[in-house]
């Protein structure tokens, strides 16, 4: 009976697709219920109207919390009601303290995206991309989506078309307004509204480094931190780097990606045998990251988020491994001009070359040399307007579109 033996990839990608159909049969049953009901009462608006959620936020992930905290304490303090929906079951936006932040678990995967499919708001907050380009479709009852990203660099590494259907997005650099314009054009989009906010996360995790003052007086201390897969660090490197780096003479942190411990166990088990912790080296698994970035002077990574983090809100320099990036799949495949990211990198710090032999002088350049902290404040320049303020210039586009909103509807 080997004919009817499905292997278990084949079977899980049928099961998928049978899931999305149920879902969108389900989608599409409501959707027909609600216009037979429409219709029935007449085409009124009023009761649709009564039942609306003046501000959503979505998330998809519990991780985005640091992204939509601070922008909730700023509407808590206005006043402004908010629900947030969340994919995740242990979000800690579920048990957040704000009274005017309703916290909510809309399920799961598609579970999440029916409920979000016949949503009933005048504004939706967003980091997650792909909006009506996968599951997650607009809703006829939602008035405006707006799309905030989570990190400090270009808009257009998101998978193609990932922006397309917001309405808006709020930015923190003028390059990343230019990115979707460029992208608007060839691909005969309307003009998105874009606002300058700033980067809500940043100015918080600046205050934390503000009120922890300096760190306290530590050898020369550098912060490996890679993150996993075939061309991680420490997949790619190895032993090979972390020997060269014992060489130094100075205090080694390694701090791998939890994934590593769980998709590369063998490897991490082999690499935390051959290099035992001792009083110069040390693996750090803490969930908080806040303590090695603040005792470390400089930071060796894959190309990732964290540099951004660590160079301009720690104000420290990198070394960094090959920044070639694959866009085929981005929307950075739609642009001309080369991204912002592989600009600056090569201004805030040093690119990790096969040679790691001299690993105590490249470590030193970019500890000493003027040019890097030169290229750190253009890179905040460029890429964090607003600083310390990107809260409340969020809350105060959010309010102010809302209001306009409000009263383009009663104008008709």
């Amino acid at each position: 009976m080997h004919f009817l033996y499905i292997d278990p990839g084949t079977g899980s990608m049928l099961f998928t697709i049978l899931i999305g159909l149920i879902g969108a049969a389900i989608y599409s049953l409501r959707m027909l219920f609600m216009k037979v009901r429409f219709i029935i009462s007449g085409g009124k608006k009023a009761e649709a109207n009564k039942n609306k959620i003046p501000f959503v936020i979505f998330s998809d992930n519990k991780r985005y919390w640091n992204v939509f905290d601070p922008i909730c304490r700023e509407m808590n303090k206005r006043g402004q009601d908010v629900v947030y929906m969340t994919a995740s079951p242990d979000d800690p936006a579920l048990k957040n303290s704000y009274p005017h932040i309703k916290g909510q678990f809309i399920g799961e995967g598609n579970r999440a995206f029916a409920k979000l499919n016949l949503l009933n708001a005048g504004i939706v907050l967003s980091t997650t991309p792909g909006l009506d380009v996968y599951q997650w479709k607009r809703s006829r009852e939602v008035n405006y989506y707006v799309h905030i990203p989570h990190a400090a660099s270009d808009i257009t590494m998101y998978h193609m078309f990932g922006i397309d259907h917001y309405d808006a997005v709020l930015l923190s650099g003028e390059y990343q307004e230019k990115q979707i314009r460029a992208m608007e054009e060839p691909r005969n989009l309307p003009a998105k509204e874009v606002e300058l906010v700033g980067i809500p996360y940043m100015d918080e995790m600046k205050k934390r480094l503000v009120a922890a003052g300096p760190a306290p007086e530590h050898p020369t201390t550098v912060l490996l931190a890679p993150s996993w897969g075939p061309n991680a660090i420490l997949t790619k490197y190895g032993e090979k780097i972390i020997r060269p780096l014992l060489n130094t003479g100075f205090h080694v942190i390694i701090r791998p990606h939890p994934q590593s411990f769980l998709s590369e166990k063998d490897r991490m088990d082999k690499l935390m045998k051959l290099f035992p912790e001792s009083e110069q080296l040390e693996w750090n698994r803490d969930n908080d990251n806040f303590e090695v970035l603040r005792r470390s002077d400089i930071m060796i990574s894959d190309f990732s988020g964290v540099i951004f983090d660590y160079t301009l809100v720690y104000d420290k320099p990198v070394i960094y491994t090959d920044a070639r990036i694959d866009v085929s799949m981005d929307d950075a495949w739609w642009l001309k001009e080369p991204l912002w990211t592989t600009k600056i990198l090569p201004e805030i710090g040093l690119q990790l070359k096969e040679d790691l032999g001299s690993m105590k002088e490249k470590i030193e350049e970019c500890l000493q040399d003027k040019r890097y902290s030169e290229g750190r404040n253009r890179a905040r320049q460029e890429t964090w307007c607003h600083a310390g303020e990107g809260a409340s210039k969020t809350a105060d586009y959010l309010l102010a579109k809302s209001k306009e909103l409000t009263a383009s509807e009663a104008g008709k």
